[in-house]
């Protein structure tokens, strides 16, 4: 069996699972505030790609940090969910370095899973800018809530997916 499908051409249930993930970023009414697009790239993997402009600059004209946080935490939580394939997750603690300003452009911010399966979670997360240097990174902690992902409005599979 490939990574895009199995013997008879239907996509599998983590498939399945990642594109309701990215569905389900895509319609958190938060995310309507940024540019930016989350692809699971394979399991226990996130890409999220972000437009920054400077609509999100502090007043020295650098992103400011509530930013960095949003794109790490976005890709690691991301990237921890897609091993919990029936609850959300939610952030318990996060650890956020800054290695430089981001002046505008497009940033990716990449997601793993580290450990943990069960009730916690471990993922980190680091942002390179447009010129591939790395800007900043994170690591994050996440548990599983009661929250049922079937029963969120978000999650689900796209037509055609």
């Amino acid at each position: 069996m490939g990574d895009s499908a199995n013997r008879d051409g239907a996509a599998s249930g983590a498939q399945m699972h990642w594109r309701a993930l990215e569905s389900l970023y895509a319609s958190a009414p938060v995310n309507a505030l940024f540019k930016s697009k989350l692809e699971i790239v394979g399991e226990g993997l996130s890409r999220i790609t972000f437009d920054v402009d400077e609509s999100v600059f502090h007043a020295a004209g650098a992103a400011h940090g509530t930013i960095y946080f949003k794109m790490l935490d976005d890709a690691s939580f991301y990237a921890a969910n897609t091993m919990v394939s029936d609850r959300f997750l939610l952030t318990t603690s996060f650890n956020l370095h800054f290695a430089r300003p981001i002046k505008g452009g497009r940033v990716i911010a990449e997601g793993k899973w580290i450990s943990g399966r069960r009730r916690v979670l471990i993922g980190e997360a680091r942002l390179v800018d447009e010129e591939g240097e790395e800007v900043g990174r994170g690591t994050g902690t996440f548990m599983r809530s009661q929250i049922k992902l079937s029963g969120l409005a978000g999650y689900r599979v796209p037509e055609g997916k």
